[in-house]
């Protein structure tokens, strides 16, 4: 018996077994196959998040500032709003200054080069 001849009195068979060889690939692909360690995304600091958290919340005030200056908030709100965020950069900075054991302070990237890598 040929392949054909099983495949047309068995399509169901031909179909199973298909089925089958598929699903032993894709295990032996996942569990079988070791990931490379060089694959996995480097894990960042907690300084670097925390300069990171930084540098948005300077972000943060620069836009608010800019969107007070159009008249898009009401003075309270721009107060409430500018007060919080000085208030998170505090409690940021004061962190910062726990990790690094209290060293010479950290620059803050510069916005210009940051847009513009290439320069």
């Amino acid at each position: 018996m040929t392949l054909t001849f099983i495949a047309a009195m068995y399509p169901d068979a031909v179909m199973l077994s298909a089925c089958v060889v598929l699903t032993l690939a894709v295990v032996i692909f996942v569990f079988w196959i070791e990931p490379d360690p060089g694959d996995s995304a480097p894990h960042r600091s907690q300084l670097d998040q925390l300069l990171e958290r930084r540098d948005s919340i300077y972000d943060n005030l620069r836009d608010l500032k800019f969107e007070n200056r159009a008249g898009k908030y009401a003075d309270q709100d721009y107060e409430q709003m500018r007060d919080a965020l000085e208030n998170e950069a505090a409690q940021v900075l004061l962190e910062i200054e726990r990790v690094t054991g209290n060293q010479a302070p950290i620059p803050r990237r510069d916005p210009a080069t940051a847009a513009n890598p290439r320069q």
